[in-house]
């Protein structure tokens, strides 16, 4: 929904609502046989222009949590903390500008006690404020469906080439060939060692075709996706990659792109275990820091080219990073750093607003 657009109808909405209650006030002061009809106006004014002003402070503090539409109960806890701001300011506001404005017409304005009134019109502002938070709730997750619906086309428009992509990687000829290149070699030495890599290759495949169709998956699918590829490695490798997988279970429901866990792994095992003679160890950990679902996987023995210093990265990586735009836009990221003295670490980080 374009920004500007729903700003204006919002607007328009509010002005036609206080265009009809400062109508239905004037109506209601000349039945009771008043004649003074610039006092309805004014009371009518008075309120909107201070419920306007707190409306925009409610706002600009909330926006920042816009995103936590989907989880309504945090949501309205949140607004709901903001609810005694209309209770200390609507009175001064509302009614400072109406004995402002009858002292300079020569009048003066008179009204029940204050403590009396600082009660009743808290209440008032209570059932008004609460009617637009539900309000401005419902334009929100209307606006976040039409985001939702979107990114899910961009999402699955990218998911295409990332199957074929991701499909592609795990199904080249090298791949296979030294998959089974390892399990021959396995059968001279340790027939069950080559049996548990055939299971492993066997689980990789078909959990690749599982996640093939989908645009995401939870992370306990992808992890079954990188614990078989990792499996299948560390045979091929023998005791020269050893992966720690340290996994908070409560994050194990956290949706992702599809096969975007394995892909992170693999760039592991290409660009580090395959360059090195010694022992690698990788850590794939996977938590929720703050509001963030955190996915790291690090290794001991990586160095980063110049190419990712200046922001570049492979076809994978680039890819997995459009298709979380695509889901999340900014709040999503994917990064890798150098640790010292040696190793790389990769991170992706996305809300996990669920």
């Amino acid at each position: 929904m374009n920004s500007t657009r729903s700003k204006i109808a919002a607007g328009i909405a509010w002005l036609l609502f206080w265009t009809l209650m400062t109508f239905a006030a004037v109506e209601d002061y000349r039945r009771d046989g008043g004649s003074a009809v610039w006092q309805p106006v004014l009371w009518e004014a008075s309120s909107a222009l201070a419920l306007t002003a707190l409306l925009m402070v409610q706002r600009r503090i909330s926006a920042r949590y816009d995103r936590l539409v989907v989880a309504p109960w945090r949501w309205f806890a949140l607004q709901a903390r903001i609810l005694p701001l209309y209770w200390i300011a609507f009175v001064p506001l509302a009614f400072g500008i109406r004995h402002t404005v009858y002292a300079l017409a020569g009048h003066s304005y008179s009204h029940a006690p204050w403590p009396q009134l600082f009660v009743y019109e808290s209440l008032k502002v209570t059932v008004f404020a609460s009617l637009f938070t539900v309000i401005g709730f419902g334009l929100l997750s209307y606006r976040e469906l039409l985001g939702a619906q979107l990114r899910a086309e961009q999402a699955n428009a990218l998911l295409r080439e990332a199957q074929l992509q991701s499909l592609a990687r795990q199904m080249q000829p090298h791949f296979l060939f030294n998959a089974l290149n390892t399990v021959s070699s396995l059968m001279h030495t340790d027939v069950a060692r080559a049996d548990a890599t055939l299971v492993q290759l066997a689980d990789l495949l078909r959990a690749a075709l599982a996640l093939g169709q989908r645009p995401l998956a939870t992370l306990e699918e992808e992890l079954r996706l990188a614990r078989a590829y990792a499996g299948v490695m560390e045979g091929r490798f023998d005791g020269r990659a050893q992966v720690d997988w340290r996994i908070d279970s409560t994050v194990l429901g956290v949706s992702l792109p599809a096969m975007s866990v394995q892909p992170l792994l693999e760039n592991v095992f290409k660009h580090t275990v395959e360059r090195r003679r010694d022992t690698i160890r990788i850590t794939v950990s996977a938590a929720r820091e703050g509001e963030d679902f955190v996915l790291r996987i690090e290794d001991d023995g990586g160095m980063l080219g110049k190419e990712v210093h200046d922001g570049g990265s492979g076809i994978g990586l680039a890819n997995l990073r459009a298709r979380l735009a695509g889901l999340h836009g900014g709040a999503a990221s994917l990064t890798l750093a150098q640790l010292l003295p040696s190793g790389v670490r990769t991170e992706l980080r996305m809300p996990c607003a669920s």
